[in-house]
């Protein structure tokens, strides 16, 4: 992996030279982890005009789940407590000879770009603007690979949990559940909150876990996502508690069930982020649901859950092989409940099969 993250760095650093800066420093957890294999608590990596540095308050963890720093990178530890290692970064590139640094200025806060500045007051900060994030998007098969492994812990935990009794139980302890499983499943922890909602809160988008108690003839509606090796994916379903579906139900649920269809079957590389949203959206409002949809269909996802690129109406862009990204159209009836269908796809060729399914949990009505 030492030659991966070296090239991703590289790439970084033409785009800094690109844009003027000699040398740039990444302070956003993801992206650090990203470029060094490894992000330490508060830790920045450093692209020096000499040398690179991965700068730590304190030394690195050997958790795996933490990451490893790539081996070709040299760790610098601050000597003392309470430092803060965006300064003392910004100390070392002057000290190499750089007049300027380009910075996230999306992730530091005001004070602390104000320390960098009065500690190297001869150092001109520019804006690195969301260029690791711009790296990020297309996956190598290496991430690709933990995601797919995270897919299969999520849908292992999700296939267990519908294999227990579920009437009496609350939102609440069915989430708990399922984080747990994930963990027993060798995930580092779940990917986000998991979200558990019945009755009248199913197809809630982000519905926070409360007490209420799964009852007979409910929707259930679960979304949950395993991080494995710091990537993260998702998966959400929608289910029918304890009885056959009601008209109503099977009606909405094959409604939402052919949005997403839509929407995944135009996965492909060089479709527009707002196309495949549009997909779906034309479904759902052809039936006659436009208000109250949710504003996007689905993200990128990998060391963050939310990632571009954004699959939304007035998303700029188009779509590139080796993409994951989520397809998760919904719809919510206030007072009665809804249907939300979650997977985690990549982005293939046609050639190539078309889009990778990761998560593979059955999208049939089931009553459980």
């Amino acid at each position: 992996m030492s030659e991966v993250y070296a090239a991703r760095r590289t790439r970084l650093r033409e785009r800094c030279n690109a844009g003027g800066s000699a040398a740039a420093l990444v302070s956003r957890t993801a992206n650090v982890r990203y470029l060094a294999g490894a992000a330490p608590r508060d830790a920045v990596l450093l692209l020096g005009k000499r040398e690179d540095l991965l700068v730590c308050a304190d030394p690195p963890d050997e958790r795996p789940a933490e990451g490893r720093p790539d081996e070709a990178l040299r760790v610098h530890v601050l000597s003392g407590p309470g430092g803060d290692p965006a300064v003392a970064a910004a100390d070392l590139v002057a000290a190499q000879g750089a007049d300027s640094v380009a910075v996230e200025e999306h992730h530091l806060t005001v004070a602390r770009h104000r320390a960098i500045g009065s500690v190297a007051p001869g150092l001109r900060l520019a804006d690195l603007g969301g260029a690791v994030e711009q790296l990020r998007v297309v996956k190598d098969e290496e991430e690709i690979s933990c995601l797919r492994i995270g897919a299969e812990i999520a849908d292992q935990a999700l296939g267990e949990l519908l294999e227990s009794i579920l009437v009496g139980r609350t939102e609440r302890h069915l989430a708990l559940e399922l984080e747990r499983r994930l963990v027993d499943h060798g995930a580092d922890g779940p990917a986000f909150a998991t979200s558990v909602a019945t009755g009248p809160n199913s197809g809630l988008r982000g519905h926070a876990p409360t007490d209420r108690r799964v009852e007979e003839g409910d929707f259930l509606s679960v979304c949950l996502g395993a991080t494995y090796h710091g990537y993260r994916c998702e998966i959400g379903r929608t289910f029918v508690i304890g009885t056959s579906p009601a008209d109503w139900q099977i009606e909405l649920y094959d409604l939402v069930f052919a949005a997403q269809r839509a929407a995944r079957e135009s996965l492909m590389p060089g479709a527009a982020y707002r196309d495949v949203d549009s997909a779906a959206r034309h479904v759902l409002g052809s039936a006659g649901y436009r208000e109250g949809l949710s504003p996007l269909t689905g993200h990128g996802v990998g060391l963050e859950i939310d990632e571009d690129p954004q699959l939304a109406p007035a998303a700029m862009g188009k779509l590139d092989a080796c993409v994951p990204v989520t397809v998760e159209p919904g719809v919510h009836l206030p007072g009665r409940g809804g249907v939300r269908i979650d997977d985690t796809l990549v982005v293939r060729p046609e050639a190539d099969g078309g889009p990778e399914l990761l998560t593979i949990t059955t999208k049939e009505l089931l009553a459980l």
